[in-house]
C-alpha cells in the first residue's frame, strides 16, 4: 500500500495552482516538488507500478512539467534523477514571472531506505564523506546529462535541485560547472555537511571559541601545506586560486536547525563574518577553503577538494521545531506554506 507522503492530492502543495516564478516560496515549493518525483519514480518502479497505479507524475505535471529523461543507476537500475521539461499554459503563472522560469531542470533524490536501492544508496553516502563522489559512474551519468543539456539549452535555461544525497550531486555539478564559467541556479534540500556537531552546542561564547580553535589550526595547516607544495613545484609560479573562481557561482542551500546532516552550514557562513568582525578574517578566508579530513588525505598524498565548501550561498533557514531527525531532513517540509524561515546571502570576497 503506497504512503500518503507518496500522494500528491494529499501532501503536494495543492495551493500553487498559479505559479509565480518571482516568488521564493512558489519556486522552493516546485523544486522540491520536482525532486520527490524523482524519489516516487523510484518507488514506483520498486514496486511495478505502472500507468494509472504510478504515483510519481502529478509531481511534476501539476506544475505543467513533462518528464524529458530519466538518469538510471548504470549499477543497480535504480532512477536517481530526472530531466523535466517545463510546458507551461497561460493561465498557470503570473504574467510578468514567465522569464523567471527554468526551460529544463534536472533533479537528484537521495537515500531511499526502501527496496533494493538502499545499498548502492549508501555506499554512495560513504563516497561523499570520503570526498569521492565525483568517482561514481552515477556521478559520471549525472555530469554529462548536465553538460549535455547545458550544451543544447545554454546554462541560463537549466536548473538543478536535488536533496541530501541528490544535493550533494547537485553541489559537486554546479561547482564542476562553475569552474567553466556556466553558473547553474540550483536549490539544494538539506545538502549535507560532515563536521563535528558544534552547531548543537547551546552556549555561544563556547561555540565560537571552538570555531575560532578550528579555524586558526586549519589555516595554520592549510598554509603549511601550501608551503611544502610550493617548494615541490617552481617557487615563482603563481597558481589560480580555485575557491574564489566558484564566488560567482551562488546556490541556495536550505537548510534545518534541527538536521545535523546539514546544520553546519547555519555556523560555516555565520563565522565567516564573525572572523572579519574581530580582525581576523584572513585567517578565516584560508580556513574557509580547506576541511580538516581533506587536509590530512593531503598529506598522505590523496588530494581531494572538500565537495562539500563554497564560497558563496542563499542560505535559508527553517527554524521551525522538527517532532524528530526524520521530520528535519524530510522533504516535505520545503513546499509547507507555514514554516518560519530566516534567508541571507553570503558572498565571498
Amino acid at each position: 500500500m503506497a504512503s500518503e507522503r507518496e500522494d500528491f492530492s494529499i501532501s503536494g502543495p495543492l495551493h500553487l495552482t498559479a505559479i509565480d516564478w518571482g516568488n521564493d516560496h512558489h519556486r522552493r515549493s516546485i523544486a522540491a516538488c520536482l525532486v520527490q518525483g524523482v524519489y516516487i519514480l523510484e518507488r514506483d518502479r520498486q514496486l511495478k507500478r505502472h500507468g494509472l497505479e504510478a504515483l510519481a507524475p502529478p509531481w511534476w505535471e501539476f506544475f505543467h512539467f513533462k518528464l524529458f529523461r530519466l538518469l538510471v543507476d548504470d549499477v543497480d537500475s535504480s532512477i536517481f534523477g530526472a530531466v523535466y521539461e517545463y510546458k507551461p499554459q497561460t493561465s498557470s503563472y503570473y504574467n510578468d514571472s514567465l522569464d523567471q522560469s527554468p526551460r529544463y531542470v534536472i533533479a537528484f533524490r537521495g537515500t531511499v531506505t526502501k527496496g533494493n536501492s538502499f545499498s548502492r544508496d549508501l555506499e554512495l553516502d560513504i563516497h561523499i564523506i570520503r570526498n569521492g563522489l565525483h568517482e561514481t559512474s552515477r556521478f559520471e551519468i549525472a555530469i554529462q546529462a548536465v553538460r549535455n543539456m547545458v550544451a543544447t539549452v545554454g546554462d541560463s535555461n537549466v536548473w538543478l535541485a536535488g536533496h541530501s544525497l541528490g544535493a550533494a550531486m547537485v553541489m559537486l555539478a554546479g561547482k564542476t560547472m562553475a569552474k567553466t564559467n556556466n553558473y547553474l541556479q540550483a536549490f539544494l534540500f538539506n545538502p549535507p555537511f560532515f563536521s563535528a556537531p558544534i552547531e548543537k552546542i547551546k552556549d555561544q561564547r563556547v561555540k565560537h571559541g571552538i570555531r575560532i580553535a578550528g579555524s586558526v589550526i586549519t589555516a595554520g595547516l592549510a598554509f603549511a601545506m601550501s608551503a611544502k607544495n610550493k617548494n615541490q613545484r617552481n617557487p615563482s609560479a603563481e597558481c589560480p586560486d580555485p575557491f574564489s573562481a566558484l564566488a560567482s557561482w551562488v546556490p541556495y542551500l536550505f537548510v534545518n536547525s534541527g538536521d545535523h546532516i546539514c546544520s553546519e552550514y547555519v555556523g560555516y557562513f555565520e563565522h565567516r563574518k564573525k572572523m572579519e568582525e574581530i580582525g581576523i578574517g584572513g585567517i578565516e578566508r584560508l580556513a574557509t577553503q580547506h576541511s580538516m579530513g581533506g587536509l590530512i588525505m593531503s598529506a598522505f598524498g590523496k588530494h581531494s577538494e572538500p565537495m562539500h565548501l563554497i564560497p558563496s550561498a542563499s542560505v535559508t533557514i527553517n527554524a521551525t521545531p522538527a517532532k524528530d531527525f526524520k521530520e528535519a531532513h524530510g522533504i516535505h517540509q520545503w513546499w509547507r506554506p507555514d514554516i518560519a524561515l530566516q534567508s541571507k546571502v553570503h558572498m565571498y570576497k
